[in-house]
């Protein structure tokens, strides 16, 4: 059956009312003579004029309601300059009120939405860094003006196969491209050798895994800090140095004077003195050429039970939680190097000894080594910088004790997270594959 419209509607009941109308005054003429008569001519004038009133007024209706199905199909598509005008003063034109002030809004939000788009593409089209976006196929989406410049010669990379460009990039690009994750790399251009960072993200857009590759310029940055490491490296030295040597030229002045005079008795004294500065800054160089000199790690299935006991009989007093079933991977001189340096800060730091707690626990993917103390902890400038080479809060520390610990943690893949605890003290953890 076919459904009526609007306005037929209408017209259909309100003829329905006058017909009705009209038999009512038929019916009523029997009773009522001449008036029943004029009843029933005022019926028939009903039953005729009624539709043809319906109809002109239902087609103001159909018409405004086409003009907002129109508008609507119109905000669909993403057009939001349709509004209506209307001379009503009903509840339809608070209707249509609502609706224009809908499309108002969707016009600002559009715009703004474009604004911040213009703004994030020329914040990125400009920055320095080479950005470069590819589908799942591999096909480069998007590039910036650096990408272009560094990868193509300043020519546009979408639609290329990533995998081409990097193909007929400089071998060392290709390595890290195949290695993945963060690396540095060095090329030549032109001759003379720069060095970039490159790194490579993934995520999801429009519901497909997209890839992402960063590459930025380090060679400016590496070289203001390498000046920056350079000078503090001779500062440390040169302080270490003149504590030492300057009591050893004062001794052995001394001493001098002591043997020319032939007092042998007070000579020891000097001598051990001396001797024990020697020593001290023979350990010193020693620990930076240690630094500067740590070897690959040898990995080797090592149990954990072992390694312990022989922290637990360097430092007696200090408590160690059981050992793990399974083994570890590691090289075990250098994880017990890290664990001694580790427990001996712990006791530097001024917590009583039997608060030092090692354990050891194994989780999916990794193992962690955590060292406790009740000492000072740490504050946030120093929880920033403890693990920088050469930085030490501490009068005479060389600031290469945890340098060196984060060195061997992460020559194992690993690496070190230091927190402070709560009620007091540090955890210092040391985090291995597995």
């Amino acid at each position: 059956m076919r459904i009526l419209s609007l306005q037929g509607k209408l017209t259909f009941v309100l003829a329905l009312v006058a017909l009705a109308a009209a038999l009512l005054a038929l019916l009523l003429q029997r009773w009522l003579g001449d008036a029943g008569l004029s009843l029933l001519l005022l019926g028939l004038l009903l039953a005729f004029a009624v539709p043809l009133l319906a109809r002109g007024l239902s087609a103001r209706f159909t018409a405004l309601f086409r003009a907002l199905a129109g508008s609507v199909t119109s905000f669909k598509d993403g057009d939001f300059s349709f509004s209506i005008a209307t001379d009503r003063r009903d509840e339809l034109a608070e209707l249509v009120q609502a609706h224009n002030e809908l499309g108002r809004v969707l016009r600002d939000e559009r715009q703004a939405l474009f604004q911040r788009e213009l703004l994030l593409d020329t914040v990125v089209q400009n920055t320095p860094t080479a950005i470069v976006l590819a589908e799942p196929n591999g096909h480069v989406v998007y590039a910036n003006i650096a990408a272009r410049q560094l990868l193509n010669g300043g020519r546009p990379l979408q639609g290329l196969a990533f995998a081409t460009v990097v193909a007929e990039s400089p071998p060392a690009f290709a390595q890290a491209v195949a290695d993945g994750g963060d690396a540095l790399f060095t090329v030549a251009l032109d001759g003379e050798d720069e060095t970039f960072h490159f790194s490579e993200r993934s995520f999801k857009l429009q519901g497909r895994l997209h890839h992402m590759y960063l590459i930025k310029r380090m060679t400016r940055e590496l070289s203001r800090q390498e000046v920056a490491t350079w000078k503090k490296v001779i500062r440390v030295i040169s302080h270490e140095l003149n504590n030492s040597l300057a009591p050893i030229s004062s001794l052995a002045h001394s001493g001098r004077v002591l043997s020319a005079k032939g007092d042998s008795a007070r000579l020891g004294p000097v001598f051990d003195t001396i001797e024990d500065r020697a020593r001290h800054l023979h350990g010193f160089i020693r620990g930076y050429a240690e630094f500067a000199k740590l070897p690959q790690p040898r990995l080797e299935n090592v149990p954990w039970r072992g390694v312990l006991d022989a922290i637990a009989r360097q430092f007696p007093g200090i408590a160690v939680g059981p050992a793990p079933d399974a083994p570890g991977w590691f090289d075990r001189v250098q994880i017990e190097q890290v664990l001694i340096n580790l427990v001996k800060n712990a006791h530097e730091a001024g917590g009583a000894v039997e608060d030092i707690a090692v354990a050891v626990s194994q989780r999916p993917g990794e193992t962690r080594i955590e060292v406790r103390d009740r000492g000072s902890g740490m504050s946030e400038a120093v929880l920033a910088n403890a693990l920088l080479p050469f930085y030490s809060t501490k009068r005479s520390g060389s600031g290469l004790g945890l340098a060196l610990a984060r060195e061997i943690a992460e020559a194992h893949g690993g690496r070190i997270v230091l927190a402070n605890r709560d009620g007091g003290g540090l955890c210092v953890t040391l985090v291995l594959p597995r």
